[in-house]
């Protein structure tokens, strides 16, 4: 089961948890209530959260932020995290939880969703290329540390 969540929501603490587990699985300390704190600021804000159940608990979650598309008018949808427990992998978690963005995306007729990863995350590659995601080309992608 696929499903938006959000801090009202009796699941929000469980999927909190797992949020948690992204963040030490990319070498983050674990701080719960820091973590659960920030992401129902988050989801104040306009983060839309989704998780993907097995046995009635979240094993996977994505999150999408909703920006405007100045350009057009409209708006795009970025998935800034996607997450499943290595123990739920290949088992279509991540697969639903795209795919159910896209859907979201979709009917609130967001001009496009765009997602990042690592070059070298080739499982993460091949699951997007397979949705129909595609690599845009003659962009670079620059930041700056705070």
């Amino acid at each position: 089961m696929i499903a938006w969540v959000s801090p009202s929501d009796a699941a929000f603490g469980a999927v909190a948890e797992l949020f948690d587990d992204y963040r030490a699985h990319y070498g983050q300390q674990r701080a719960y209530g820091t973590t659960r704190q920030w992401l129902q600021d988050q989801a104040s804000s306009g983060m839309r959260i989704s998780a993907s159940f097995a046995a009635g608990r979240p094993c996977g979650l994505l999150t999408a932020l909703v920006m405007p598309a100045s350009l057009t008018l409209g708006t795009f949808w970025m998935v800034r995290d996607l997450f499943v427990l290595p123990e739920h992998r290949g088992s279509g978690h991540a697969r639903a939880l795209v795919t159910h963005a896209v859907a979201a995306a979709r009917a609130a007729d967001a001009r496009r969703l765009s997602l990042q990863t690592e070059q070298d995350n080739t499982a993460a590659r091949a699951l997007y290329r397979s949705l129909g995601l595609h690599e845009v080309d003659g962009y670079i992608t620059y930041s700056i540390d705070g």
